[in-house]
């Protein structure tokens, strides 16, 4: 059984789809006039929905963001206009928790760089669940200098837990991978467009995350670290996962009030899984958008702009003072 909440919530409104679409086969069947029924089951349907999804608390934000049925980023990257992915990091191997390529948004060439988690048990153990090891970051530099030399611009999709904690992973170095690969977006010099689509972890995630745009799915979540770790550490009781999801302030309004998410994609009521082709066309609008701004912008001027835009995060004011470390 799932520990997902919004899964389990999900059970109790599929009785009554499964008997809206049987009263809607059988009305398309027979001459019997059947509107009256379905439109009271759809209101009734809609009530449910408002009143299960409408309002959610950050620790259901979370459960949303590790929908199994949630958009992936190959959901994404299957609707730009041609994609052709690469391979390794030329030091060790391919890391499949890292999918990259060329490819053509709106007939305009970029790279695109994205965490991939699977679907089912046997595609999750080829991807490590969605979380890279250094093998993984290194490909993800790999691609990021490419994109620069050539002058490409790099849209990046973040979904993951994490980086892969293992023991082969930190034999690896995957501290320094992680660091070198924001070393190298922080440097590219090339418009750099992020989205955060599920669950944005930790480093693992920051290290595909240093963008000149950051874009956020509504129900998506992008923290220092999971609530249930954040809790093992504070508290030493992972237990206590859903007071941790609201002290992190891991929301996407939370984010856009501290200025670190520059826009909030909706989503359809009941998270992106309901209407994936929406939320996918949404999505792929707003990074052409972004794009089509930066592009304007000289390698120095973006440099610039980027820097000044780190900067500025992690400000705080005394009362009567103007916020420190604010830059000029």
């Amino acid at each position: 059984m799932s520990n997902n909440v919004i899964v389990e919530r999900e059970k109790g409104l599929a009785e009554l789809e499964r008997r809206i679409t049987e009263l809607r086969e059988a009305s398309a069947a027979q001459p019997l006039d059947m509107s009256s029924e379905i439109s009271a089951l759809e209101t009734k349907y809609q009530e449910i929905l408002h009143e299960l999804f409408g309002a959610l608390t950050p620790w259901e934000k979370v459960h949303m963001a590790r929908h199994p049925d949630r958009p992936t980023s190959l959901d994404y990257i299957s609707r730009f206009d041609r994609f052709d992915e690469l391979h390794g990091d030329r030091h060790y191997r391919d890391d499949q928790s890292i999918v990259g390529g060329f490819a053509f948004l709106r007939r305009h060439p970029v790279m695109i760089i994205g965490q991939q988690r699977g679907r089912d048990t046997k595609e999750n153990l080829r991807r490590n669940f969605g979380m890279p090891a250094p093998e993984g970051y290194r490909k993800a530099r790999r691609l990021a200098a490419l994109a620069s030399h050539l002058r490409m611009p790099i849209v990046t999709f973040v979904d993951t837990k994490g980086a892969d904690p293992g023991i082969s992973s930190e034999e690896h170095a995957q501290s320094e991978a992680i660091a070198m690969c924001l070393h190298e977006f922080t440097l590219a010099r090339v418009p750099i467009v992020s989205t955060i689509i599920g669950e944005g972890g930790s480093g693992g995630a920051l290290a595909l995350a240093i963008a000149d745009r950051l874009l956020m799915l509504e129900h998506s979540t992008y923290s220092v670290a999971s609530p249930e770790g954040c809790a093992a550490i504070l508290w030493s009781d992972a237990g206590k996962a859903e007071e941790a999801a609201s002290r992190l302030k891991l929301t996407a309004d939370d984010l856009a009030g501290f200025g670190i998410v520059d826009e909030i994609i909706p989503e359809p009521l009941g998270g992106a899984h309901r209407d994936a082709g929406g939320v996918v066309t949404r999505v792929l609008d707003a990074i052409d958008a972004a794009l089509k701004q930066l592009t304007e912008l000289t390698p120095e001027r973006l440099l610039e702009e980027r820097y000044r835009k780190y900067r500025r995060l992690g400000e705080w004011q005394t009362e009567g003072l103007e916020p420190i470390g604010r830059s000029n």
